[in-house]
Formats: C-alpha cells, sequence, structure tokens
C-alpha cells in the first residue's frame, strides 16, 4: 500500500512541473507579443558600422542594410578588392562608406573611429556589427603559437578592440552591438584554435551585455553553424598541405595515412554545409532592428542544434563518446611516439 507522505510528495513535484512548464509558456508568449509590436525603427538617418565585409555574411549584410536604407560604414581588409567595389556600386552616393580596417591594427581602429565620428548621418551610429573572423582546424599539435595568436588577435581582441572603440557612439544613441560567434563555441572537434576564440567571444558578450543593459544597449550574439560554402571562411587543405605543417615530434605521432584519413573527414564535413547564408543575415537584421532581440540566435541546422543541446545538457563523457561515434571510427591511429 502506498503511505500518503510519498502521494504527497509525488503531488508536491507534479505542482511544480506544472508552474515551471506554465512560467515558460507564459515567458514565451510575453516575448511573442513583444516581438509582434509595431514597433518602425526608421534606418534612415541611422549609421551601422560592419567589419570583414570583403566577402561572405558581411558583405550580403551590407547589401541588406543599405537596401534597408540605413548608412553603413563597410570596413574591409581590402577596400580596392571585388566586395567592397560591389558595395560602392549598390548604393545611392554617400550611403556606403568603404574603408579599410584591420581589426588587429590599434592605429587603425583609432583612424576608423575618427572618420565615422566626422562622417556620421544625423541619427548616430546605431549598430555595431563584429564580424570580422578567420579559420583553422587541427589538433592542438599540429599548430604552432604564432597560429593560436593569430586567430586570437582577429577573432577575440579584434571584436574587443572595435567595442572599446565604438561603444561611446552606441551607447550614445541606446543602439546594438551584434557579435558572430559559431556553434563551434560549444563543439569543438579538429577545431580548438577556432573554438576557443569564439567560446571566450561568448562569455565576452555575456558580461558586456550586463553591462550595456543600464545604458539601453542590446548585446546580440549570432551563432551560425556550418556555412563553410557559403563563406568560404575555412578553404579545404590537401593532407600533404597538412603534413607538410607538422613538426618532426608530430609526424612521430601522427602518421600520414591517419593525416590523410582527418583530412578527408574534415574537407567532407566542410562540403556538407549550407550555402543559404541569408539565414544568417535574417538573424543579424532581427538583431539590429526588434524591439525585443534575443540575447542569442542559433542559426543552425536540426542536427547541430540538437548537438548544441545535447554537449549543454548531457555530461561530458557521455557526450565525448556520442561525437567520437558521430565522427566514426578511423582505420588509422595515433601511435605513441618513442
Amino acid at each position: 500500500m502506498l503511505s500518503i507522505p510519498w502521494l504527497w510528495s509525488c503531488c508536491l513535484d507534479t505542482q511544480i512541473l506544472v508552474c515551471i512548464l506554465l512560467f515558460g509558456l507564459l515567458g514565451i508568449a510575453i516575448r511573442t507579443r513583444l516581438r509582434n509590436k509595431h514597433v518602425l525603427l526608421d534606418p534612415q538617418g541611422r549609421a551601422v558600422l560592419i567589419t570583414g565585409c570583403d566577402s561572405g555574411f558581411g558583405n550580403l549584410l551590407a547589401h541588406r542594410l543599405l537596401d534597408l536604407g540605413f548608412t553603413v560604414f563597410a570596413a574591409c581588409l581590402f577596400p580596392d578588392g571585388d566586395g567592397a567595389q560591389a558595395l560602392r556600386h549598390h548604393s545611392a552616393p554617400g550611403q556606403v562608406k568603404v574603408i579599410r580596417l584591420d581589426v588587429t591594427s590599434d592605429k587603425e581602429i583609432e583612424q576608423v573611429k575618427q572618420y565615422v565620428q566626422d562622417n556620421l548621418p544625423e541619427k548616430g551610429l546605431w549598430g555595431l556589427i563584429n564580424n570580422a573572423g578567420i579559420s583553422m582546424w587541427g589538433m592542438v599539435e599540429w599548430l604552432t603559437i604564432d597560429k593560436f595568436q593569430r586567430v586570437l588577435d582577429v577573432n577575440l581582441l579584434g571584436c574587443i578592440r572595435t567595442t572599446m572603440a565604438f561603444a561611446p557612439l552606441i551607447r550614445k544613441n541606446k543602439g546594438r552591438m551584434v557579435f558572430l560567434s559559431s556553434t563551434n563555441a560549444y563543439i569543438s572537434f579538429m577545431n580548438s584554435i577556432y573554438s576557443l576564440t569564439k567560446a571566450a567571444l561568448e562569455k565576452f558578450c555575456d558580461s558586456l551585455r550586463l553591462e550595456m543593459k543600464p545604458f539601453g544597449v542590446q548585446v546580440c550574439i549570432i551563432e551560425p553553424g556550418n556555412y563553410a560554402p557559403a563563406t568560404n571562411i575555412q578553404s579545404q587543405k590537401s593532407a600533404d598541405k597538412v603534413w607538410g605543417s607538422l613538426t618532426a615530434e608530430a609526424k612521430k605521432v601522427y602518421s600520414k595515412e591517419y593525416i590523410e584519413e582527418i583530412t578527408k573527414f574534415v574537407n567532407e564535413k566542410l562540403d556538407e554545409g549550407s550555402i543559404k547564408s541569408y539565414e544568417v543575415v535574417d538573424a543579424i537584421v532581427d538583431a539590429l532592428t526588434s524591439p525585443a532581440p534575443q540575447a542569442r540566435y542559433l542559426v543552425a541546422s536540426v542536427a547541430e542544434k540538437v548537438a548544441v543541446y545535447l554537449y549543454l545538457w548531457l555530461p561530458t563523457s557521455l557526450f565525448d563518446k556520442i561525437l567520437f561515434f558521430k565522427a566514426g571510427k578511423f582505420k588509422c591511429v595515433p601511435q605513441n611516439d618513442k
């Protein structure tokens, strides 16, 4: 026979779960109502600064925002390149301002800041989109400290430099800061150098979001999945090139056959990526214009979203087993160096 205390405990647990569910549904309803609230953001007279506009998401976003009527400061590493020229021919005179910017250069950051201040439209700087980034894959022992420093300087410190430079202008207009992260901030396999920069960027944005909230500034993170074919952020490598970049010590551990298998695996995964870059641009535009933007936009395939959720909720040891199973069992395995 079931005891009364046990039944009462079960009832309480059920009540708690029901309350949590109801509060969750209420939160969703409130957010939906806020997001559907008819609030017009007039882009006329508002400026946005986008880094990394040479190609990929940055270039496509610049075109979209120009069509919406924003004034766009398009920061390009190659201001005379094809991407920059396409932007110049896309808009009305004066609407787009193509400027050179290497986000690793403190001097260029200051020069661009001064240029933006001198050329702002009447409503000032509304948005800062930190899009510039580079990618590099490989196991930790395959890489050099110089490569780690290079990717860190662009993907993480570059965002911090632009944020510190332009935060006062964004704060003045209670605008938006948008950062391009990645699902690789959660899933790190063969891409430690890229993943660590995106994971660090996420924590930087978490701090910044809380610091900017009292000033009415919204900080949003965009987390794209695999869009390698659309952006070409990570070009494919040959096994010979990877093998040639290894140190003598690494070659004792990782045979060329193993390198060939890994390289083939990574290249196949890159090929499987989405070409629908507009999905990411849609999320960025929403972060810039919505009356209630999300703190994070996970823009990925169903499988990638499931992987992120499993990472967040499963024990690490179990998730690692799933990841290895998904990757497949390689025929060649590393050998202990002697």
